[in-house]
C-alpha cells in the first residue's frame, strides 16, 4: 500500500474514527485502526466490537493495499504535524511497518494484518428514513443529560427513540432518564419511521454520533433493525448494536394532575441557582425553592459551611409552598431551555415537577423532589 493525503483531511478522519477506540484493550487488534486504500479513496474503520465507524477521505493511491495501525498513536503523530502538510503512508510488508513520511519527519508503526480485524455483522435493517442533522442533533442534546450512568439498570443507559400517535399526530419521540429526572422531546415522525421498533441507543454512541452532528449539515440517513442502528452521514457511516432491554413505561411518571404553575425568567433562575448552591455540599447539592404569591425564595443550608439565600420575582398564584431539588439537575434542565421563560408545573413537596419550556413546546422535563 502506498497512498498521499493532505494532512489536514487525515486528522479530521482520524479524529473521528479514534474516539471509538478504547484506551485499554485486551484484544490489541481493537487498538488498530483499518487502512485500506484504493480507486482514489482511503478508508478508515475502527470499532470496539459495539460500535463501527468507517469514513472515507480522497487520497492518491498509488499503490493500493491494506493495513491496520495503532489508532490514537496514528492520531497523535497526525495532529502534531505542521498544517497543510502532504502525508505519504506506506507498508513495508518485509518488517509488517507502517511507514510514515511527512517531509523531514518519518515514523513507522507495528501493523497487525487486516485479515485479523473483525467486521461487524451486515445484518438487514427493515427500516430506513431520513432526518435533518439540525433535528436529530435536537433530540439528543435535549435528553443526553438525562441517561442514567448506573451500570446496574442498564436499560437506562441510553436513549429510547420510539414512534407514536399521540393527539392526531404521528411522532418520533427521544427519552431519557436516570430515575431523578427525565427528558421527552418528540418532533413530526420522518417519513419512512412508522414501521420503526421501539430501540434504545447506547450512551457511548449517543455521544459520537453528537460529535458527528457538530460539522454535518443537511440530512442523516437511519436504517433500524432491532439489534442496531446505522447513522450515514456523507462520508461517514457509524454502526452500533441497540441495548437489549426494556425501557420502562415513562408515561407513567409524568404527572397529569400538577395544579401549580410558576413562570419564571430562565436565565436568572440559573443564575440564581448557581449562586446560592456554590456553598451547599457536594453529596446532597440540595438547593429549596420557597414559593409565595409572585415570590420564589432560594435557599441552601449547610451544617459544613453556612447558609445561602436569594429572591427572584416571579409570576405565582397558587397557594405558598416549600419543595427542594438537586441543583446540578435543575441547572441542567435550565441549560436545556430555548426560551425566556421556564415554566413549573407543581402538585407538591413529595411530587413530580413538570419543567417546560416556552420557546420549545415539543419538549419536556419531569424533576423528582428531594427532602430539604
Amino acid at each position: 500500500m502506498k497512498t498521499t493525503i493532505e494532512r489536514s483531511a487525515l486528522l479530521k478522519a482520524l479524529n473521528h474514527v479514534q474516539s471509538v477506540v478504547e484506551r485499554r484493550n485486551t484484544i490489541p487488534i481493537l487498538s488498530n485502526v483499518l487502512l485500506e486504500a484504493e480507486n482514489g479513496v482511503l478508508g478508515l474503520t475502527a470499532t470496539d466490537l459495539e460500535i463501527e465507524m468507517r469514513e472515507k477521505v480522497e487520497a492518491d493511491i498509488a499503490q493500493p493495499g491494506a493495513i491496520t495501525a495503532p489508532a490514537h498513536m496514528l492520531y497523535d503523530i497526525v495532529r502534531k504535524l505542521p498544517d497543510g502538510a502532504q502525508v505519504e503512508i506506506s507498508t513495508d510488508d518485509s518488517v509488517s511497518r507502517l511507514v510514515l513520511v511527512s517531509g523531514k519527519s518519518s515514523f513507522a508503526l507495528q501493523t497487525l494484518p487486516r485479515e485479523d480485524f473483525p467486521a461487524m455483522a451486515r445484518d438487514e435493517m427493515p427500516v430506513a428514513f431520513a432526518l435533518p442533522a439540525n433535528d436529530l442533533r435536537r433530540l439528543i442534546e435535549k435528553t443526553r443529560f438525562a441517561i442514567s450512568v448506573e451500570e446496574t439498570r442498564y436499560y437506562l443507559n441510553g436513549i429510547y427513540l420510539h414512534v407514536l400517535e399521540d393527539e392526531g399526530q404521528n411522532l418520533l419521540r427521544a427519552v431519557a432518564t436516570d430515575g431523578h429526572r427525565l427528558a421527552r422531546v418528540q418532533m413530526n415522525q420522518p417519513v419512512g419511521a412508522e414501521a420503526m421498533p421501539a430501540i434504545i441507543v447506547p450512551r457511548k454512541t449517543v455521544g459520537e454520533v453528537q460529535k458527528l452532528l457538530e460539522d454535518a449539515e443537511g440530512e442523516v440517513s437511519l436504517q433500524v433493525s432491532d439489534t442496531k442502528i446505522n447513522f450515514a452521514f456523507d462520508n461517514i457511516v457509524l454502526t452500533s448494536k441497540l441495548i437489549d432491554g426494556k425501557f420502562p413505561d415513562y408515561t407513567r411518571v409524568i404527572p397529569t394532575q400538577n395544579d401549580k404553575t410558576l413562570s419564571v425568567d430562565a436565565k436568572s433562575f440559573a443564575q440564581s441557582v448557581d449562586r446560592v448552591s456554590a456553598i451547599s455540599s457536594e453529596k446532597s447539592r440540595a438547593v429549596k425553592l420557597n414559593l409565595e404569591t409572585d415570590s420564589l425564595g432560594l435557599s441552601v443550608s449547610n451544617p459544613e459551611s453556612g447558609n445561602a439565600n436569594d429572591e427572584l420575582s416571579v409570576s405565582y398564584a397558587a397557594d405558598a409552598m416549600e419543595i427542594g431539588f438537586n441543583a446540578r439537575y435543575l441547572l441542567d434542565i435550565a441549560g436545556q431551555l430555548d426560551g425566556e421563560t421556564a415554566t413549573f408545573e407543581l402538585a407538591d413537596s413529595g411530587s413530580p415537577t413538570i419543567v417546560r419550556d416556552d420557546k420549545d413546546t415539543d419538549a419536556l422535563y419531569v424533576l423528582m423532589p428531594m427532602r430539604v
